[in-house]
């Protein structure tokens, strides 16, 4: 049955346009490093053709920095929000875009490697397609992190 919001189905790709709608719905912390960097309210910023054309820059410095790695780097992260900065992640790690799947590559997931325990961290909140995704990136940087990639 479908209620007043039907949730999105995950497997719907996400219009490159729309992801910096999606992680502002989704992250509301983002509002203010988002209406930071393009001067002007979050809320018309997401809209603009330059918030998906500066993904990368969005994703670094409005999502992964500002309230991704704090949450990670805490000894008492809020969980709901990992839960919900992941699901983020899932809906945009496979895109068909190459634009998108790098900035997701560079701007959240190698970011993990940046400091020791942040894989671990993260990796409780992850779901299949980013789990994938991570494990790739370790193995190519021949990473290797008990009870992940390593027995």
């Amino acid at each position: 049955m479908r209620g007043s919001h039907p949730k999105e189905n995950p497997a719907e790709e996400i219009p490159t346009a729309e992801i910096p709608r999606l992680l502002l719905r989704m992250i509301p912390g983002s509002a203010d490093p988002i209406a930071e960097m393009f001067h002007q309210p979050a809320e018309a910023a997401v809209l603009t053709e330059d918030a998906a054309v500066m993904l990368y820059e969005l994703l670094a410095g409005c999502f992964t920095t500002p309230v991704l790695m704090p949450q990670l780097e805490s000894d008492s992260p809020d969980t709901e929000l990992l839960t919900r900065c992941w699901d983020f992640v899932e809906r945009i790690v496979a895109h068909s875009s190459q634009h998108v799947r790098g900035a997701v590559y560079f701007e959240v997931l190698e970011q993990l490697l940046n400091a020791e325990g942040l894989v671990e961290a993260a990796w409780p909140y992850m779901k299949e397609r980013t789990r994938a995704r991570t494990l790739k990136m370790l193995d190519t940087f021949a990473v290797y992190v008990p009870g992940i990639n390593r027995r």
